[in-house]
């Protein structure tokens, strides 16, 4: 059996609540992974952040007129 094979049967193995926290762990054991995660986060996240708008506005913007430049 393969190691990856004997950690998957291990996750299995573990309560419901532990594979949860196994789960919202997983970004920082796998750095690699949290990318696409964190920027959903962020996106979903409701609070302003008059920077960060101001800024895809400015990149959403320049798409429109020149959708080819490097930004």
């Amino acid at each position: 059996m393969s190691t990856a094979q004997e950690i998957e049967n291990a996750i299995r193995a573990l309560p419901a609540s532990e594979r949860d926290k196994l789960l919202r762990h997983i970004p920082q054991i796998f750095p690699e992974f949290a990318g696409d995660s964190e920027w959903e986060r962020i996106a979903l996240d409701e609070r302003p952040r008059p920077a960060l708008t101001e800024l895809l506005n400015r990149y959403e913007t320049e798409f429109a007129r020149d959708p080819t430049s490097d930004l």
